[in-house]
């Protein structure tokens, strides 16, 4: 069984919070396809990866510790995204203008944006004298088809081979994963889930992704939304940081959310 937890919000909508505490009721893998953070919004989280020789998120460090499994953040998090803020004045290789991409971890290796201005930390921590450097956006696009994709593929391999998989969307990103089928959907947002049945929420995703004005390759989550009703939605209460840290506890908070995505879910 796959479940599938996005967010209405770009920013803190609680996808985490709520895969931790769904990790903590099922005798599950947590997977964060796709992450990122910031050097400098994000520091701590970076700098104590980084020292380690690593780079991960603190999202894809949190379902790790939740998962039944004894697995590493990098091995359910294949491809991370270091960003840095950006004062030029607009857009670089990716991404909007006030940001710009550094350093991509793809499995172990490391893609390096020749036009960034990456940290000394970073160079003298990882391993990115070998890495593959790219200056423009038709080269990175050819390391992800590369690189990127390869690797998504082998981690929907991974997904389809675990007996019960939480997979966590990043941003307000609708589908993070292609080829993975999900049982049951939440979409998470302040005070409220809502559960959508995952062969029709799939079918959303493709009705979205083929409209003309559309343009992305990522469709968000409301696009989505806007396109189907929920079979249900649950009320989730306000935590602290301590309760938010606590996926036991997250568990207990959520548990009539969970039991109605459950239930979504073993209808199918």
């Amino acid at each position: 069984m796959n479940l599938l937890v996005a967010g209405h919000d770009r920013v803190d909508a609680g996808k985490t919070t709520f895969s931790t505490g769904l990790l903590s009721k099922l005798d599950a893998t947590g997977f964060k396809p796709r992450a990122g953070n910031d050097y400098w919004f994000d520091h701590g989280d970076y700098r104590r990866a980084v020292e380690s020789g690593r780079l991960y998120g603190k999202d894809a460090k949190r379902l790790a510790a939740a998962s039944s499994a004894d697995v590493e953040p990098e091995a359910i998090n294949p491809v991370h995204r270091l960003w840095r803020p950006d004062a030029s004045t607009g857009p670089g290789i990716l991404g909007p203008g006030d940001r710009s991409f550094v350093v991509d971890r793809v499995g172990a290796e490391f893609v390096v944006n020749a036009r960034a201005d990456v940290p000394d930390s970073a160079r003298e921590h990882l391993p990115l004298a070998d890495a593959t450097t790219v200056s423009s956006l038709e080269e990175l696009n050819d390391v992800m088809e590369r690189r990127h994709v390869p690797a998504l593929r082998d981690l929907a391999a991974t997904i389809a081979e675990t007996p019960t998989a939480v997979v966590e969307s990043y941003s307000d990103v609708a589908l993070p994963i292609r080829g993975v089928p999900f049982a049951a959907v939440a979409v998470v947002g302040p005070e409220r889930a809502s559960i959508y049945d995952g062969a029709r929420y799939a079918k959303a995703c493709e009705v979205a992704s083929g409209r003309v004005t559309d343009g992305r390759l990522e469709q968000r989550t409301r696009d989505v939304t806007d396109l189907l009703d929920p079979v249900t939605t649950a009320s989730l209460p306000a935590l602290t940081s301590a309760e938010r840290s606590d996926a036991a506890a997250v568990g207990r908070a959520y548990e009539p959310a969970y039991d109605s995505l459950l239930s979504v879910a073993r209808a199918q």
